[in-house]
């Protein structure tokens, strides 16, 4: 009898199998075509302090100097951007409401169930790669120094598909909200990849929860705040820097450290000289709030991804004057990240004004770790 059962039961799974196979849900390959791209960076484009709303004086003068032994605002780096097609010959516009972004590279997007294809090209001088955290992926998707990685660096000139399978267990916790951030970056000489600029984010949302974009579909808005602070003199381009840009090298001294401010006071944890000058601490690559103002309205349910990477000194407390956030549940109105952490805040802002957004570590917030986001009414 217990066969009969049992043939009986094969013949309705079978009727039933096709259906069932409709009801599943498909993920979606979502492919980007992302290049390593060398640029000229202006950490202060706007020249000013807008933090306090003022020229800038004490460190803020220190770091927008162009004295003939400093590098001054400008240093090239390299970047993330991303393109339209695989001839990597036509950038593709950011979008005005992500102007904010800086250094950070592209979002990539995508929903648990998806796949995602980084087409990966490079256009610089050195060897770069693409190592992205959360996902799943075989060796040769690794794009990190590690046995059996096989040839890590794609070559200037040459590109390389990235295939990431994107699991439930890179998705949303148990805890988490409906998406969460993960970090993507170089992974050749991390340190100096890393320090030049070659930093992104990848959101990963609950299957069922995103846009056919890979958005979440409860947030109104979602920012990227990447605070790093960027180590100039570990970066590939520190020789092409000074040679560009330091008007009497003959009298540079590339191992200067003052114990010293700006104003003459003992200061031995940042100090002066041509080694501090060249550590920018920025919310994506601006200091003293000279980036884009992020926007939104009250009531409006925004969401914040919060990074950092690099150096051990990039351990950060992110602060957000004005309004509170949720992290882990708990409501707080700052939150601590360090290097390589990736936290995601929900914030539904109630008082409108302009506010600030910056690490609450006095040196860092000294040395221009401070961005700007607008409540409008």
């Amino acid at each position: 009898m217990r066969y009969l059962f049992g043939a009986v039961g094969i013949l309705a799974l079978l009727a039933l199998g096709p259906l069932a196979g409709a009801q599943e849900k498909t993920g979606t390959v979502r492919t980007y075509y992302i290049a390593a791209d060398e640029i000229d960076w202006d950490y202060m484009p706007g020249g000013g302090d807008n933090m306090m709303g003022m020229a800038p004086h004490g460190y803020a003068k220190f770091f927008a100097q162009h004295g003939s032994k400093f590098i001054g605002r400008v240093y090239h780096k390299a970047v993330y951007r991303e393109y339209t097609d695989a001839t990597f010959t036509h950038l593709k516009p950011r979008p005005t409401d992500q102007a904010y972004l800086g250094t950070v590279g592209p979002i990539v997007h995508a929903e648990v169930g998806d796949t995602l294809r980084i087409v990966f090209h490079n256009h610089g001088t050195h060897p770069y790669s693409i190592h992205a955290h959360g996902v799943e992926y075989d060796k040769a998707s690794e794009g990190s120094l590690s046995a059996g990685a096989g040839n890590v660096g794609v070559a200037p000139g040459a590109t390389r598909t990235y295939t990431y399978s994107v699991p439930e267990r890179a998705g949303p916790g148990p805890n988490d909200p409906s998406s969460i951030v993960w970090l993507y970056h170089s992974h050749v000489n991390e340190r100096r990849d890393v320090n030049a600029g070659l930093i992104g984010a990848i959101v990963v949302t609950k299957a069922g929860m995103a846009t056919p974009d890979g958005l979440p579909k409860d947030v109104d808005h979602e920012f990227v705040a990447l605070f790093m602070a960027y180590d100039e003199n570990s970066s590939w381009f520190i020789d092409q820097n000074v040679r560009r840009f330091v008007k009497d090298r003959k009298h540079l001294s590339k191992v200067q450290t003052l114990p010293f401010d700006p104003d003459g006071r003992v200061d031995a944890v940042f100090g002066t000289g041509f080694i501090p000058a060249n550590f920018r601490f920025t919310i994506n690559g601006y200091q003293y709030a000279d980036g884009p103002v992020m926007t939104m309205h009250r009531g409006d349910h925004v969401r914040w991804y919060l990074l950092s990477l690099g150096e051990g000194l990039n351990i950060h407390t992110p602060h957000w004057h004005g309004n509170t956030v949720l992290v882990g549940g708990q409501r707080t109105d700052v939150a601590y990240i360090g290097p390589a952490s990736m936290v995601t805040a929900d914030m539904v802002p109630d008082d409108p004004g302009t506010w600030l957004l910056h690490c609450h570590f006095s040196e860092h917030m000294e040395g221009g770790m401070v961005a700007r986001y607008r409540v409008l009414p």
